[in-house]
């Protein structure tokens, strides 16, 4: 995970001291008492300079009132829409909503941004903060994984997109473990169809995760598990092939001796010894 606040826009605004941190503190406690006391729930419009409201949306970030500072932040853009405030503003209002673990509210406005200044030097970074908010979504793998797939092709967007940028590094390491994700759903639905004898659904997924995830740590497996439905389908052939691919590209893994001893149907490894306290 970068460090963002050494982000370029973060480093925009100007930093509070501890004395303007306690006034803003106060000024937000304030506003909060105010807003609970309103029969309504829209703001009070007060016009002010974009600077003003742009450093107390910043304050506001620092203290991790993230709802708070988004909702600043849209208030340059409401006020100053023309301004170059307006625009910083709008990202910002997006890290407040990812910072809230609100990603839709973020997804949104970092597609908003994008799509308004395609060519702001901060674009990249939009990028990579979308790709985080559907990373950081990523459920188990017995679950829908519709932001997994999200995320796999907004990381890819920065590899090749911005493949010499300094979120480009961060975002292929990210991609390695959501393509080990999502094989690994393969990999859970193909036991499940093992497990009731759908032999065939079974060889299908299975066959996905190799062809689709070769580079993942589950093709051992997949392969092991190919042999078994093979085996258990009576085709005898195919289940040696696989086996022997097994064999040459993971020839030390247990998932290997595993599948040898289907295919030759004889134990090629010692049994365990009972310990010996269980002797006696």
């Amino acid at each position: 995970m970068l460090d963002f606040l050494n982000i370029p826009i973060f480093r925009a605004a100007r930093r509070p001291t501890r004395r303007r941190l306690k006034g803003v503190a106060l000024t937000l406690a304030i506003g909060m008492v105010l807003a609970a006391c309103s029969t309504g729930d829209s703001v009070p419009y007060s016009a002010r300079p974009a600077e003003q409201i742009y450093n107390e949306a910043v304050d506001a970030l620092q203290l991790r009132e993230y709802q708070e500072a988004s909702r600043l932040f849209e208030e340059v853009e409401r006020q100053h829409p023309y301004s170059q405030w307006a625009t910083r503003a709008q990202l910002m209002a997006a890290y407040g909503y990812y910072q809230n673990n609100d990603y839709d509210g973020a997804i949104i406005a970092l597609d908003r941004f994008i799509q308004l200044h395609p060519s702001n030097p901060d674009v990249p970074y939009a990028y990579y903060l979308k790709a985080l908010s559907y990373y950081e979504q990523i459920s188990d793998v017995e679950r829908d994984q519709n932001n997994t797939v999200q995320a796999l092709k907004a990381l890819n967007q920065i590899v090749d997109r911005y493949p010499n940028s300094r979120y480009a590094r961060d975002a292929k390491l990210k991609l390695d473990l959501t393509y080990d994700h999502l094989g690994g759903k393969e990999m859970a639905i193909g036991r499940q169809y093992l497990k009731r004898k759908q032999y065939l659904a079974a060889i299908n997924r299975f066959k996905r995760v190799v062809e689709n995830f070769g580079t993942t740590t589950h093709v051992p497996e997949a392969l092991h598990r190919l042999t078994e439905a093979y085996l258990a389908l009576g085709i005898t052939e195919e289940a040696q092939k696989t086996a022997a691919v097994l064999g040459h590209n993971f020839p030390g893994s247990e998932w290997y001796m595993d599948s040898y001893e289907l295919v030759e149907q004889k134990r090629v490894r010692p049994e365990a010894k009972e310990p010996w306290y269980k002797i006696w």
